[in-house]
């Protein structure tokens, strides 16, 4: 059945790809979150492996979050790495030390690229009328401004 929310069907459409692309970035912001779970070393390991798993289940949520969003509105959220390498306006990493500082750092640097974008991305919304998504949108800034902050406070 079509999906009549009262905003314009090309407009829902640009609506999804935007949101496809932030399901992308968070989808590599996740992988690059796990890895650092899974592959920090040092005398800090246990306390900043559980800090790690704390935040990439926060981004679970928040993957989550946004593919219903997509569905909401009536499209299909991206579903293959194929289309979120293609998609994303982060990029993979590749380590050669495995210590917390360098790991967060490169996650504070995503972290804070997501929040510009969704930041620059609000008036977008409303411009499609879509207040629901630009509300949403402000929702998960806050929650990447948080996690930012959290990263941000390990690295003083």
């Amino acid at each position: 059945m079509k999906t009549s929310i009262g905003i314009k069907p090309a407009n829902t459409a640009q609506i999804a790809q935007s949101l496809n692309t932030l399901l992308a970035d968070e989808h590599i912001l996740y992988i690059k979150t796990r890895k650092s779970h899974w592959n920090v070393e040092g005398p800090d390991f246990l306390s900043i492996h559980r800090f790690f798993e704390e935040q990439y289940k926060q981004l679970e949520d928040i993957i989550d979050e946004i593919a219903e969003r997509i569905r909401t509105i009536g499209h299909f959220p991206e579903a293959t790495l194929a289309a979120f390498l293609k998609e994303t306006h982060l990029s993979e990493e590749t380590r050669e030390k495995n210590d917390s500082a360098g790991f967060m750092k490169s996650l504070l640097e995503d972290h804070d690229a997501i929040i510009i974008h969704l930041r620059e991305s609000i008036n977008k919304y409303n411009e499609w009328q879509d207040a629901g998504t630009s509300d949403f949108i402000t929702g998960l800034m806050e929650t990447h401004e948080k996690m930012a902050w959290m990263l941000r406070a390990h690295l003083k």
